[in-house]
Formats: C-alpha cells, structure tokens, sequence
C-alpha cells in the first residue's frame, strides 16, 4: 500500500519509530537495528510493508530495502508471522540472516526472541531451497560459480536477500572476489 513513508521522527520507543509526515503520525513497528540510525527530530525515509487483517493495520518500517526483502522473505516461511520476522532482523541484519542461512548457522537466528531451534531450522530449510533455485537460475543464465567458493555463496546469499539474478551477476562482475571472503563480498555488492 505505502512504498514508503518519509517524514519527521516524532517518537522513538522500543520496536517503534512514529513518523509525523504532512501532519499525520504513522507508527511504523521497526527492527532495533532501524530504530538505531533514527534520531527525534530529523527527516527519515522508512520503506514499509503493510499487514492488513480484520482487526489490525500494522506498518513495519525499515531503513534500507535489503532489510525489507529478508522481512518479506522471512514472511514466506512456515510459521514465521509479521512480530517473528522483525524480531529475526532484530537481532540478525539482511547480511546476517543471508550467511545464517548460506552456512546452516540456525544459532544466529535462535538468537530472536520467541524463536526457537526448530523454527530457526525451518528457516534455514525454506530459504535454502529458494537460494537453491535461485543459483540455478544463474546457471542456466550462463553465470557460473565454481560450488562452495566464497562467491557462489555471496550470490546464493544475495539471492535470498531478494537480488534477481541479473542484478547479482552484473554486481559480482564488477567486484575483485579473488581475495575477498564470503562476507566481504556480500558488504561489496551491497555497497554498490
């Protein structure tokens, strides 16, 4: 419904950022690592994803689009509601998350509250298989990674981050991985 939402941080309070934008206050539910690059005062632009049921019109806000893709991925998953998700990417940022799930770290995601060992490996399972087809996709496109190297994991990684294929090889095509790690190759891509 809203792509965004850009305004003046009015209030600032646990998971919660309410931006006051042409004279109206949105309360958008954040992560804390959103809430900790926002300051009360100053202009903030938050993309947003809107969950609409019967009872409820809740606004999640977050600072940049890699965080509301593994969100929206995030919500793809068996049982991980709109509250679990945020509570993920909390504790987990967009990177994080990716290489959790790249390398079987269901550890870093138990680290969420409410999430325990077997959501966290459900988690890791559901978004392997989309990162699964995803780096086939990518083959077939004629980009080739050599299997485990540093960037084929970097791709598998932004691809669960919500990167098309064509985005991930233009951006891999233009970095130096030869020395980089998995990690540092993501930050790189990321940064472009």
């Amino acid at each position: 419904m809203f792509y965004y939402i850009k305004g003046t941080v009015a209030v600032l309070d646990a998971n919660l950022c309410v931006l006051d934008a042409g004279g109206v206050g949105y309360a958008c539910q954040v992560s804390t690592a959103t809430l900790s690059r926002l300051t009360v005062g100053e202009t903030a632009r938050l993309f947003t994803y809107c969950n609409i049921k019967e009872d409820a019109f809740d606004i999640f806000g977050f600072f940049d689009m890699s965080e509301k893709r593994a969100f929206e991925l995030l919500l793809g998953v068996t049982g991980v509601g709109p509250k679990a998700a945020l509570s993920i990417l909390s504790v987990c940022s967009a990177e994080t998350l990716a290489l959790a799930v790249v390398g079987d770290d269901t550890a870093a995601i138990t680290r969420a509250s409410g999430v325990g060992k077997k959501l966290a490996q459900r988690i890791v399972l559901e978004l392997k298989d989309k990162v699964s087809k995803d780096a086939a996709a990518l083959s077939s496109a004629g980009f080739t990674l050599p299997a485990h190297s540093p960037d084929s994991e970097a791709a598998a990684g932004l691809a669960v981050l919500g990167y098309s294929q064509s985005e991930i090889s233009a951006a891999l095509r233009g970095i130096d991985v030869a020395e980089l790690t998995t990690a540092e190759i993501i930050r790189a891509v990321l940064a472009k």
